[in-house]
C-alpha cells in the first residue's frame, strides 16, 4: 500500500521566496525520512515552491481548459511538500504518520494529511490499464 503524506501549507510557507528553514527542522525532517529509507518504506518526499509559482488547469464541461496563474488564495488548502511512502498496511501508515516533524516547526500550527494511492490492481481490467501497467513498469529500475 502506497500513502502520501501531504504537507498542508501555510501563509508563512507561501511567503517564502526562497526555500528557508530552521536547522533544526531541516535536521528533524532528515532525520525522520533516514528513518523511513532504513526501514525500507520511503519512495519519494519534497518540498512544493510557493503557489505564485505555479498555475491550474480548469477544464470545462464544453471541453474548454483555462489557465490560472497562482497565487492561490486559501494557503490552508495548498500543498507545500510531499513524503511517499509504501507500507504493509494502513495502521503502518498511521504509525509512520505520527512521528512526522511538524512541518512548521515546533510551536507553530502545521496541518498534514495522508491519503492513500489508487494502485493499478484496484480498477477494473481493460485495455487502458494494460498501457499503464505497462507504462509503470517501464519506469522501473
Amino acid at each position: 500500500m502506497r500513502f502520501m503524506i501531504i504537507v498542508k501549507s501555510c501563509p508563512e510557507f507561501e511567503a517564502e521566496v526562497t526555500p528557508a528553514a530552521p536547522e533544526e527542522l531541516m535536521a528533524e525532517m532528515a532525520a525522520y525520512h533516514e528513518e523511513l529509507a532504513r526501514a525500507g518504506v520511503l519512495l519519494d518526499g519534497s518540498g512544493l515552491h510557493p503557489s505564485r509559482t505555479g498555475w491550474r488547469m480548469h477544464y470545462g464541461a464544453d471541453g474548454s481548459t483555462r489557465v490560472v496563474d497562482g497565487p492561490f488564495a486559501e494557503a490552508k488548502e495548498l500543498i507545500a511538500g510531499y513524503t511517499l511512502i509504501q507500507v504493509r498496511s494502513r495502521e503502518e501508515a498511521m504509525a509512520w504518520s505520527r512521528r512526522f516533524p511538524n512541518p512548521a516547526g515546533r510551536g507553530k500550527e502545521a496541518v498534514i494529511e495522508l491519503r492513500q494511492i489508487i494502485e493499478l490492481d484496484e480498477f477494473p481490467p481493460s485495455e487502458a490499464l494494460d498501457k499503464f501497467k505497462q507504462l509503470d513498469a517501464q519506469s522501473k529500475p
